[in-house]
């Protein structure tokens, strides 16, 4: 057999650790190393400073060669003060988002299995700043085994329902806007007759972007009652009745510059149960059963009904599964003409 050997890195060759993961079937990149020390004073501050000052480490991650359309990632951060374990921003294709389900109960996972927290048994609790405000998480260890991570996310609320936008090419949408962490436009699947299957990716995909920027250009209600950073549309979530059997419903979100949530979307969940809430589908206490494009499971239960601003919001709690698939060192050559990555898509 060949002897491979170890490839000698010029030390002028920037590197790049990672361990990546995935959640119901959606990626996530943690950046462990390689990228600049980040001295704001809150996350959404260091939010910033990464987006103004650092964002071609993001393209690095994110886009081709080493990533692709659909990559998630996440880099950790100081919390904003001493009540919580660390911070984390969220990176997409697009840019950074205010708050991600999939990532939190991923990085919950990953904290544990690498010793970043106190392991406890039969679960360790955690507390993150997210961009949106502070996670509340629970994992579940049995025997040194991780099984599942939950979270309860920041108050959710719904801005307005029955909604409508007219959209070229597919005319008058109805749609319900609600907050999870992220404003996301709920519309039903069936009334565009769009089957939430993989085989229907790429309709998805247009379909989402072009109701996503009609409601963009015809709404000003995305505001958040107290962070102007995070009053922006981040996505489309299709709901649609259950492909497999033993859960309630099906949750297909288009987000970013296109990307589909592989999982069922965590804030996205967040934002739809205050919706069902409102219309008296559901109770405090009540759960439901979401599946994603790929039949990935969250379970989201109503906790606690509270005044958020001007909202009267509802605090969810989010559960489910991630893995890790593997550990990487990736190598910046500032030769390389796509050093800082590419898309075609």
């Amino acid at each position: 057999m060949m002897k491979i050997g170890q490839l000698q890195v010029p030390e002028h060759w920037h590197r790049i650790r990672t361990i990546d993961m995935h959640t119901g079937g959606e990626p996530l990149r943690v950046v462990v190393e390689g990228f600049p020390e980040l001295t704001g004073s809150s996350v959404l501050e260091n939010r910033r400073i990464l987006m103004q000052q650092y964002d071609y480490l993001r393209k690095v991650l994110m886009h081709e060669p080493r990533g692709h359309a659909d990559m998630y990632g996440c880099v950790l951060t100081p919390p904003n003060d001493a009540g919580a374990d660390f911070g984390i921003i969220f990176l997409h294709n697009e840019g950074y988002s205010t708050m991600c389900g999939h990532a939190t109960i991923a990085i919950a996972k990953l904290a544990v299995v690498m010793g970043w927290v106190q392991v406890e048994e039969p679960f360790t609790h955690l507390k993150i700043d997210a961009p949106c405000g502070r996670l509340d998480v629970s994992v579940r260890v049995e025997n040194g085994q991780v099984l599942f991570s939950r979270f309860r996310c920041v108050p959710s609320f719904v801005v307005a329902l029955d909604q409508a936008v007219e959209v070229p090419g597919l005319g008058r949408v109805h749609y319900d806007l609600a907050y999870g962490g992220a404003f996301y436009a709920y519309v039903q699947a069936e009334d565009l007759n769009l089957p939430l299957i993989p085989e229907r990716y790429s309709e998805i995909i247009q379909k989402g972007m072009a109701i996503k920027r009609a409601v963009m250009a015809n709404s000003d209600q995305v505001k958040h009652p107290f962070e102007p950073d995070l009053s922006f549309l981040y996505g489309t979530i299709f709901m649609g009745g259950p492909v497999s059997p033993g859960v309630d419903s099906r949750n297909v979100c288009v987000f970013a510059e296109g990307e589909v949530d592989r999982s069922p979307t965590g804030s996205g969940v967040s934002g739809r149960l205050p919706i069902h809430y409102a219309r008296g589908e559901i109770n405090l206490g009540d759960t439901l059963i979401i599946e994603s494009i790929l039949g990935s499971v969250f379970k989201g239960t109503l906790i606690e009904e509270l005044d958020y601003g001007p909202f009267r919001a509802l605090v969810p709690e989010v559960e489910g599964t991630a893995f890790i698939t593997g550990q990487h060192e990736f190598l910046i050559d500032p030769e390389d003409p796509f050093r800082h990555g590419f898309f075609l898509r």
